[in-house]
């Protein structure tokens, strides 16, 4: 569904979105309770499987009988604004932005309250954000992968793929660009054990050719290249790299989850969101062989997490 965004919405920049309309779906019965649902920035509304989509990008966690149980609640997930296509230039756009458009979302669609929402990576500091500026309209945030800020050194990598992006547009090979900037992505989200058991360091017949690692990042970037533009991800990268919020604003109980081999948002950061919360409800730190990726691949851990945080809504 399009949800219009009104003609005098202005970002926190005062610049103008160049759509005037968010995508978003619901999953679910109708008349269930609403958890809103949001992942990092090449993630969007369709969380879970759909007839016209395939598998979403959290099946894993969504779905009947699965953690968040679409046989009982009813899923809101959106894609952020800025939208992939027609976006000519940067927008500089805000976690607080991307709050403020849910809002209208939930206003659209007639919902007053959220009964949670679970935010990982991007998602979990737009949900940070929400529980600052609208507390009263969700029950419970549950944070997985995400801080107060960004970390100065994820700061860094982010700046470097933004530097790619740029140069690649400068040349005229855009796809390019996002293929090469998706490769050093990857090296971030993962971690120094995982690629030290999966690749082994045997060198090609000649200097120039790709080792076994790089053989992998070059098919993840090439896999890639077509889903997002320059502009659109240099917007969300950066709006990463603008999130703060002061942890004693969020008048919201959070569950906190964050694993300790996680380079983008050191453990050390959530550690520190843990003890300024008012209303901390849980914090769970683990180990992970996937980083920050851990999200997506622990199943098993983030489910039990999952099915505590929400067994007691009700309709």
């Amino acid at each position: 569904m399009a949800v219009p965004i009104p003609v005098d919405f202005r970002l926190e920049s005062g610049e103008c979105l160049p759509q005037r309309s968010l995508l978003a779906r619901l999953h679910g019965p109708a008349g269930a309770p609403v958890v809103a649902v949001a992942g990092g920035i090449s993630s969007g509304r369709f969380v879970h499987r759909t007839e016209t989509n395939g598998l979403g990008w959290w099946s894993g966690a969504v779905g009947p009988r699965a953690p968040i149980d679409l046989h009982r609640l009813r899923v809101l997930a959106f894609d952020f604004a800025p939208g992939a296509e027609g976006l000519a230039r940067p927008v500089t756009i805000t976690t607080r932005d991307q709050a403020r458009l849910l809002a209208l979302a939930l206003d659209h669609l007639d919902i007053p309250r959220l009964a949670a929402f679970v935010g990982c990576s991007y998602g979990g500091m737009i949900a940070l954000a929400f529980g600052t500026l609208f507390p009263g309209r969700v029950g419970q945030l549950l944070v997985v992968s995400a801080a107060h800020r960004a970390h100065p050194l994820a700061v860094a990598w982010r700046g470097v793929q933004r530097r790619i992006l740029e140069l690649a547009e400068a040349a005229g090979r855009p796809e390019d660009g996002v293929a090469l900037a998706r490769q050093l992505a990857m090296t971030t989200y993962r971690t120094p054990d995982e690629f030290d058991a999966r690749f082994d360091a045997a060198a090609p017949d000649r200097a120039g050719e790709a080792y076994a690692v790089c053989d992998y990042l070059i098919s993840r970037g090439h896999a890639y290249r077509h889903h997002t533009t320059p502009a659109r991800w240099i917007s969300l990268s950066d709006s990463i790299d603008r999130h703060r919020i002061e942890p004693e604003a969020v008048a919201v109980p959070v569950t906190l989850v964050g694993f300790t081999s996680d380079r983008l948002t050191p453990i050390e950061d959530l550690r520190e969101l843990a003890a300024r919360l008012p209303l901390l409800f849980r914090f769970v730190e683990a180990p992970s062989l996937y980083g920050h990726d851990a999200f997506l691949k622990e199943d098993a851990l983030v489910g039990d997490i999952l099915r505590t945080a929400l067994r007691e809504i009700t309709r």
